[in-house]
């Protein structure tokens, strides 16, 4: 990535993962509607899937010698961090598998054929602030674009705003670092590793100070001269920072917020859409919860919403 974080971390006591102690008991299907006398119906996504809030993540080849129970507990420390606050939203089982990438990080759009979703991360060594920026990023494209009903949902056509979707996912970066560094000075995934969480924070702090000084205008002036740059083309990385510097405090907020991503890409698909009718419809097809702080956001584009 851009230099931060580049802190690599000791392998010692790191192989070793808890087991996991209580797992959920899932009653017989007829003996419950039996003693219930009620069919409980399930939502079309989860019909032949298990309903799972778990974050199973399938490790590739490729990432050097990093063990991949190393791998997997940062990729859950980030996720989790932005999915403890989506009660609502699930995925498929089983998961995710997490490759190598020689590219950009990428969120690849058909699912494997063992029905995972696949990240693309582009870390060599053991640099955990990079791994949990990347994976954020692409952990947020996943809650907009795979979570709940995903073939549904998912919009493959060009999508003007989709530089906001970016910005997004850059602010999911931000969000989960800054929460990681805090969750680590106290209780991180292994005792050692509690020395690095000033590393994650500093990772987080030397991207916003990036922001805030190349910011020479007040932010409504910049975007309204940048919008249409961004419009056609959505990942200009400087300028999505830009943008996730002024949503972060929303979300760190109202961290709820989180659930209300995984209702932006319910609008209609049209390849030229005006903004204001974008966070429009994303109100409209989220649930009522989520409209208030949906109409913040728009707030921060000086876009009002009844």
């Amino acid at each position: 990535m851009d230099g931060f974080g580049k802190r690599a971390l000791p392998n010692f006591f790191c192989s070793c993962t808890p087991s996991r102690l209580v797992k959920n008991l899932r009653m017989n299907r007829r003996l419950f509607v039996a003693l219930c006398g009620t069919v409980i119906l399930r939502p079309a996504y989860l019909i032949g899937a298990r309903e799972s809030r778990d974050l199973d993540f399938q490790i590739g080849e490729g990432f050097d010698d990093v063990p991949t129970d190393n791998i997997r507990a940062v990729l859950t420390s980030a996720a989790t961090t932005l999915w403890e606050h989506c009660p609502n939203t699930r995925w498929k089982e089983p998961g995710f598998f997490i490759y190598r990438s020689h590219g950009s990080p990428i969120v690849d759009y058909q699912h494997r054929a063992d029905g995972r979703v696949a990240i693309g991360l582009n870390v060599a060594g053991m640099f955990w602030a990079q791994f949990a920026f990347q994976f954020a990023h692409e952990f947020c494209h996943a809650l907009a674009g795979h979570s709940n009903d995903w073939q549904k949902l998912w919009i493959k056509e060009p999508k003007a705003n989709l530089w906001f979707e970016e910005s997004m996912c850059e602010t999911a970066s931000l969000f989960a670092l800054r929460a990681m560094g805090r969750q680590w000075a106290t209780a991180p995934p292994y005792p050692n590793w509690r020395s690095f969480a000033p590393d994650l924070t500093t990772y987080a702090e030397n991207r916003l100070q990036q922001a805030r000084q190349s910011l020479t205008k007040p932010f409504a002036e910049w975007f309204a001269s940048e919008e249409a740059s961004l419009r056609s083309d959505a990942g200009q990385r400087e300028k999505n920072l830009q943008i996730a510097a002024q949503l972060l405090p929303l979300f760190e907020a109202e961290p709820s917020g989180w659930e209300a991503v995984t209702y932006c890409n319910f609008g209609t698909p049209v390849a030229d859409q005006a903004l204001n009718v974008y966070f429009k419809e994303w109100a409209q097809n989220s649930p009522v919860a989520q409209q208030p702080f949906i109409r913040r956001v728009a707030g921060v584009f000086s876009i009002v919403l009844a």
